[in-house]
């Protein structure tokens, strides 16, 4: 199906011309079109036409055809029956976007009863941006290119000899025929880069345009791996819409090489293969992938089944070629190259033409700053002012003022390089996959693991790299349901919303034991599948006790395999937690005698050494004791007298004797043995 808009001049309307009332204007406009509606109520199938704007001299319109008739013949038909001689015609073949435009200005001039009357009747209307939110394409013209001269030049600047070339060569091996069978092949374009995807495809349909093996001008790109479901009935009228001419569809692979299509990725890529098997011969089908795209690519054949696919993509470039590259570079940007841009390829490697483009803009940027503008030799760069810069932010501050946990602050800001590296990548045109943020938090209670989760997505928020920074934190009761097909929905529910934020999953070995029999593999499962489906804006944080962690990710390696940083969390030193104390003191308003403090000590280094030793919330109880032995002291003083609360020596021995005397002596001498040993 293909759209056209006509503009001819034609002798001056007299009877327009001399319309000076306006109601006198708009009765000859109506009486043209009903001389239009006349005219399509006897249209042979499959034809429409309609005029859009009206002038003394000047007539414009749009023309719909189902079939292979030339344009410009019936656009003849269509004046003559309205009783003009057209003296000048040009008809060119535009969108469907387009074909409405007109038809809504149409309607403004009252020349149509409705701006989808001719969609309607062809049943395209469903098409249209506003009826159509389960199809998310766009639409272009392709200019012909009937040279084999021209069209060879313009795959070489692409950089595509090895695979473009020779298909450009099968091509204009055949005579131009005097109409289209079909399609003998469909291809598939493969590439990282979109810029080169877009004009290679442009490239090889202009060449079966301009040699008669498309009739369509028009290509319709579709997205169907987007975020919004896809409906198989619209999709097979847009291929119908597209007949004549091309559907390019653009797929994306999984996010790892050993994975398979998610579920609705799979129902997609069924509904646009069957799309492409029912039109084969009458629309042109090219697949756009990833360079890296094996797995995909097998799952697409399996998919087309008896169609043959052409590949196409760029070079792999070695050593003189690289070089010779990058040379044509500086020629085209009017600069003359020398060895410190020639070197910059190394011999031993194989390059992308959009690496050694990223090579040669360095390059060309040293050159300016130090050549032809040394004034500004000294300005660095944005890219090595954003490496520079230190995490932003108050969180990432309250993160370093906390006590102890040099491991986690060491991992985390690690982690957060690796995030801005990829940015920086991403941003110099540098493919690169989508890194993983998941983590794995492992220590005993009380070390923190849970106000570190909520303040480092917090800092991902700060610095760009979650859209929201909440924390939405859970355990196996709020994963697992009581039902059969309930876990599945209410492990769903929690990632949605912790979207934008850090879903953290506190003891998630605990999902793995015999309990509730297969409930906890289903919410395994349903955790991996959206550590997948929500990876861009979600961070994943399991928390539990080092051994039973490693033992849990030794039963899922579908887990270990998303989880980027393993973050431990150790136990306190004697003089982290008098640290903490102190902190929580501050914090309460009250402080700690020298002996105190010393006092602490001792009972820190003993209650290490329990099995059931709380860290920190050890330390928080220990100060809310003292404080309680505290109010008791100063209650008995006179009270007037008492100008400032201070934490003694003797309020911190009296909340000590609260614990177990003989645990409490047992583990001192447990120390010292193992000292003395």
């Amino acid at each position: 199906m293909r759209f056209y808009q006509f503009d001819c001049t034609t002798e001056p309307d007299e009877k327009l011309r001399k319309c000076e009332d306006r109601n006198e204007r708009r009765a000859r406009v109506r009486a043209l079109a009903e001389k239009v509606e006349a005219y399509q109520a006897k249209a042979p199938e499959g034809e429409g036409c309609f005029l859009s704007r009206i002038g003394e001299n000047k007539l414009s319109g749009g023309l719909l055809t189902a079939g292979t008739g030339d344009p410009e013949k019936n656009a003849c038909a269509f004046f003559d029956a309205l009783g003009f001689l057209p003296k000048t015609l040009t008809v060119e073949e535009i969108t469907l976007k387009g074909f409405r435009s007109l038809a809504r200005s149409a309607y403004r001039e009252d020349l149509i009863e409705s701006d989808d009357m001719l969609l309607d009747a062809f049943g395209l209307e469903l098409l249209t941006e506003n009826n159509s939110p389960f199809l998310v394409y766009r639409e272009k013209i392709v200019f012909p290119i009937a040279s084999k001269t021209a069209v060879l030049r313009e795959a070489e600047k692409l950089v595509c000899g090895d695979t473009l070339t020779p298909e450009l060569q099968r091509i204009y091996a055949s005579k131009k025929p005097a109409r289209v069978f079909g399609h003998p092949v469909h291809y598939t374009v493969e590439t990282d880069s979109e810029t080169l995807a877009e004009k290679l495809s442009e490239t090889l349909l202009a060449a079966l345009l301009g040699r008669g093996r498309l009739q369509s001008a028009k290509a319709a790109t579709v997205f169907p791996f987007s975020r919004r479901e896809l409906d198989d009935e619209k999709y097979d009228l847009l291929y119908r819409c597209c007949e004549g001419g091309a559907v390019l569809v653009k797929l994306e692979a999984p996010e790892s090489a050993d994975d398979d299509l998610a579920d609705n990725g799979t129902e997609k890529l069924e509904i646009v293969c069957a799309a492409a098997k029912k039109y084969r011969h009458k629309t042109l089908t090219v697949f756009l992938l990833p360079r890296a795209c094996e797995r995909l690519k097998m799952q697409l054949c399996e998919e087309l089944g008896e169609i043959s696919l052409v590949s196409l993509r760029e070079d792999l470039l070695h050593a003189d070629r690289a070089r010779a590259y990058l040379r044509q570079l500086a020629k085209e940007n009017g600069v003359q190259a020398d060895e410190s841009l020639t070197d910059r390829a190394e011999t031993d490697k194989q390059y992308l033409p959009d690496e050694l483009r990223s090579l040669f803009d360095e390059w060309f940027n040293d050159k300016l700053k130090t050549a032809v503008f040394p004034q500004y030799g000294a300005f660095a760069t944005c890219r090595t002012e954003a490496a520079k810069a230190a995490p932003e932010g108050s969180a990432w501050d309250d993160l370093q003022e906390m006590i102890g946990l040099s491991d986690a602050k060491q991992v985390i800001g690690k982690a957060l390089d690796y995030y801005k590296l990829q940015r920086m990548f991403k941003d110099m045109g540098v493919k690169q996959d989508r890194p993983a943020m998941h983590m794995v938090f492992t220590g005993n209670p009380g070390t923190a693991k849970t106000t570190t989760a909520r303040l480092f997505a917090q800092i991902m928020k700060e610095n760009g790299l979650l859209s929201k920074g909440h924390l939405v934190e859970v355990g196996r009761s709020d994963l697992v349901a009581k039902y059969v097909g309930w876990t599945a929905k209410t492990v769903q529910e929690k990632f949605k919303a912790a979207m934008g934020g850090v879903l953290f999953i506190d003891e998630a070995y605990a999902l793995a034991d015999d309990r509730g029999g297969s409930f906890g593999d289903e919410a395994i499962n349903t955790i991996v599948q959206e550590m997948e489906n929500r990876r861009e804006d979600l961070v994943v944080i399991f928390a539990g006790y080092p051994e039973e962690m490693e033992r849990f990710l030794d039963k899922n390696p579908g887990l270990r395999s998303r989880i980027a940083f393993h973050v431990p969390f150790a136990d306190y030193s004697a003089e982290e937690l008098c640290d903490i104390a102190m902190l929580i003191g501050r914090q309460k308003g009250v402080s700690f005698s020298a002996d105190a403090v010393e006092k602490l000590y001792t009972v820190f280094e003993v209650a290490r050494l329990q099995p059931d030793f709380g860290n920190g919330r050890y330390a928080r109880n220990a100060v809310e004791q003292a404080k309680m032995n505290m109010a008791s002291r100063l209650l008995t003083m006179d009270l007037a007298a008492v100008t400032k609360e201070t934490l003694t020596i003797q309020d911190k021995a009296q909340s000590s004797k609260k614990g177990n005397r003989r645990k409490k002596y047992f583990y001192r001498a447990y120390a010292l043995r193992r000292l003395r040993a």
